[in-house]
């Protein structure tokens, strides 16, 4: 298990763990993400926010909330 901030750019993982307040695990529901749930980080150098695929969907993810953000590589 590891936070989403150390996943390189192309992995997939699935969320595993919500490391965070409430505030904090509601925004990531309002935003879909819930535990099992497949993920692939788009982009993620830098400094800025990482950018995963959900679904669909893309999303943009500060470095501080995906330090709370658990995963572990897909299989």
């Amino acid at each position: 298990m590891m936070p989403l901030a150390l996943a390189q750019p192309g992995e997939s993982v699935k969320l595993v763990a919500l490391h965070g307040g409430q505030q904090m695990r509601k925004r990531l529901a309002d935003l879909g993400l819930t535990l099992d749930m497949p993920l692939r980080v788009v982009q993620g150098n830098g400094g800025g926010p990482l950018i995963v695929a959900v679904k669909d969907t893309r999303l943009a993810i500060g470095r501080g909330m995906a330090h709370h953000i658990m995963v572990e590589p897909c299989e």
